[in-house]
């Protein structure tokens, strides 16, 4: 797959002290960059929007994610994160831009952070929500789970809002390529 744009390149991550952790390090950065793929499509326009009166706005979407992964990483993982104050654009209606350029700093700030973890840091329990004692690396990618869910809301509301809607692990009803293969056969499956 082919990305019009890349946040964060290959080239830029660092390397896991101990490389059998060196997927969390590249997974981040890569869903990270699909994250901005999808914000990128967001229009002005489209900020305030949301399809139904008990679902949230995507600007609200993109701000919990600002707000929700730095909790997440900061109370749950241990991850030194930034003042919560430097979280959110400045300003009453920020613009698309200016939440991607938050969600690409925050994520190059965690970057170095996931890299340097040891097979002892990666396993140690951590408090999580509820009272529940969970090792950091299932808080991790419990954390990247959720952040695939909002990317997910913002795909879906710009599908309904009648935008433009980039691929992101295939094709979408938008974009597709010669090698696409959706996997809607047993023939396709079978391969």
């Amino acid at each position: 797959m082919k990305y019009d744009f890349v946040a964060i390149r290959d080239a830029d991550l660092p390397q896991a002290v101990e490389s059998i952790f060196q997927h969390i390090v590249t997974t981040y950065a890569s869903e990270a960059n699909k994250t901005v793929s999808m914000w990128r499509a967001i229009p002005e326009e489209c900020l305030d929007f949301k399809p139904h009166e008990k679902t949230n706005t995507i600007r609200t979407i993109l701000v919990h994610q600002l707000l929700s992964e730095r909790r997440f990483f900061g109370q749950f993982v241990g991850t030194s994160e930034p003042a919560v104050e430097m979280l959110l654009p400045s300003g009453e209606s920020p613009a698309v831009q200016a939440y991607i350029d938050k969600y690409v700093w925050l994520t190059r700030g965690r970057l170095s952070q996931f890299a340097a973890g040891t097979s002892s840091w990666w396993l140690e329990k951590r408090n999580f929500f509820g009272g529940l004692q969970r090792e950091r690396i299932w808080i991790f990618w419990r954390r990247v789970l959720h952040t695939c869910h909002h990317r997910t809301q913002v795909q879906t509301w710009l599908r309904l809002a009648g935008q433009h809607v980039p691929a992101i692990y295939g094709p979408s009803g938008d974009v597709t390529w010669n090698e696409a293969d959706p996997t809607y056969s047993l023939e396709a499956a079978n391969r």
